[in-house]
C-alpha cells in the first residue's frame, strides 16, 4: 500500500517520501538576493527529512514582487546565490525546487510584520499589473491593465527565470497560478473583466497561464518535473471553481505539467474560506481523479496520521506542509516514528534516535 514514506518517481527524479516543503515567503531578501536566512531556513528543513524543499514564490521581474523582501530570479546576478541555496538543499538530503511567481495586482506591499498594506510610489512602491484595472483592496491603487505587448514580456520573463533556475541547479520548477497573483487573476472573472482574447470565456481566461506553462515546459528539460500551484476555487459565485480547475489541469497535463499543487482562495478580501484541518484535500482528490494527474494536497495538514491517510486513501500523491514545518522542521522524522516507519536519519543525529 502506498503511504507517506513510499518513494515517488516523477520523470527522472525520485522523491524519497511524499512530504514536500511548501513554498513559504520569508520576506527577507534584498534586491531579490537570497542570504543567510534563506540558507538556514532551507537546509534545516532538508535535514529534517522532507523529500522536496520548494523555494518560496520567486519573482520573475522586479514589479512581480509581493514585497521588497521577495526573492527574485529576474537577473543573472541571482543565479550564484540561488545555486548556493540549491546545492545546500541537495547536500542536506532533499530535492531542490523553486516556485516562479508574479504578484500582479497584489504586489508592492509592505512585509507582513510591517502591516502588509500596499506601498505608495513615494514609499518605495511600484505600479502593479493586472488583467483589468481592478485593485485587490478598495484603497489600493488600481493596477495598470496589461497590454498585448506586456503579455509577451511576461511570458519571456517566466522563460528567462526558468532558464536561470536551471543554471542554479534546481531540479523541480513550479509555476504559481493561485492566491490571487497575476496568473490566477487572469483565470478568475472576479479580477479579469477583459473582452479581448484574454478575457470573458474560459478558453480566453486560461490563455496566458497556458502560454506561460507551455513556454516554460519548452525550455525546462524533459527529464525534470514541472509543477503548477493552482487555485481549485475562489469560494465565490460565478467565479473560478473546481470544474474549471479540473479542465485547466487536464490541459496542463497534456502539455507536460506533472503535478498540480492544489490550493484555493485569496482572489478578493471578503471571500469565505472554510479554514479547517485538511480543508483543501478534497480539491486535490477531485483534480487527481478527474484530470488523471498527480496532485499535492495542502492546507492545515499537521498530524502524521492525517497526512498518511491522505496518501493511503488516494486523495493526493504528496502532501505539502508549510506552517507546521515552521513550527517543527524535523516533523518528517517524528512522523515516521509515529507511523512505525524506519527511515534513515542524518548520521550526525543518529545518537538522538
Amino acid at each position: 500500500m502506498t503511504g507517506l514514506f513510499t518513494p515517488l518517481q516523477i520523470r527522472s527524479i525520485e522523491f524519497k517520501n511524499r512530504i514536500f516543503v511548501s513554498p513559504m515567503c520569508q520576506y527577507s531578501a534584498h534586491d531579490g538576493l537570497v542570504n543567510d536566512w534563506h540558507f538556514t531556513h532551507a537546509a534545516t528543513r532538508a535535514v529534517g527529512g522532507a523529500a522536496l524543499f520548494m523555494v518560496e514564490a520567486t519573482s520573475v521581474s522586479p514589479e512581480g514582487r509581493i514585497s521588497l523582501g521577495d526573492t527574485g530570479i529576474w537577473d543573472d546576478k541571482h543565479i550564484a546565490p540561488m545555486k548556493f541555496l540549491a546545492d545546500s538543499i541537495t547536500t542536506n538530503g532533499a530535492i531542490a525546487g523553486i516556485q516562479l511567481a508574479h504578484a500582479g495586482r497584489k504586489g508592492s506591499c509592505a512585509r507582513p510584520w510591517e502591516g502588509s498594506h500596499q506601498l505608495k510610489l513615494d514609499e518605495d512602491g511600484w505600479e502593479t499589473l493586472g488583467p483589468s484595472p481592478i485593485p485587490f483592496n478598495s484603497d489600493d491603487q488600481a493596477p495598470k491593465e496589461i497590454s498585448l505587448s506586456d503579455i509577451n514580456i511576461i511570458i519571456d520573463d517566466f522563460v528567462s527565470a526558468a532558464q536561470r533556475a536551471l543554471k542554479a541547479g534546481f531540479q523541480v520548477l513550479e509555476i504559481h497560478m493561485a492566491h490571487g497573483y497575476l496568473l490566477h487573476s487572469f483565470l478568475s472573472p472576479v479580477s479579469n473583466h477583459r473582452k479581448d482574447e484574454y478575457g470573458d470565456s474560459f478558453d480566453n481566461r486560461i490563455r496566458l497561464p497556458m502560454q506561460v506553462a507551455r513556454a516554460v515546459r519548452n525550455v525546462w528539460p524533459e527529464e525534470l518535473p514541472l509543477f503548477v500551484r493552482l487555485t481549485g476555487t475562489d469560494y465565490l459565485e460565478n467565479s473560478w471553481d473546481i470544474s474549471q480547475a479540473i479542465m485547466l489541469a487536464t490541459k496542463l497535463k497534456n502539455i507536460g505539467v506533472d503535478l498540480i499543487d492544489c490550493s484555493s482562495g485569496f482572489i478578493e478580501p471578503n471571500e469565505k474560506v472554510p479554514f479547517a484541518p485538511g480543508f483543501q484535500v478534497p480539491l486535490a482528490a477531485k483534480i487527481r481523479h478527474e484530470a488523471k494527474i498527480t496532485t499535492g494536497a495542502v492546507g492545515l495538514i499537521t498530524q502524521s496520521y492525517q497526512a498518511d491517510t491522505v496518501i493511503c486513501t488516494g486523495q493526493a500523491d504528496v502532501v505539502l506542509l508549510a506552517r507546521q514545518l515552521l513550527r517543527d522542521p524535523y516533523w518528517p522524522l517524528k512522523a515516521a516514528e509515529e507511523l512505525g516507519i524506519d527511515i534513515s536519519w542524518p548520521s550526525q543525529y543518529e545518537r538522538a534516535r
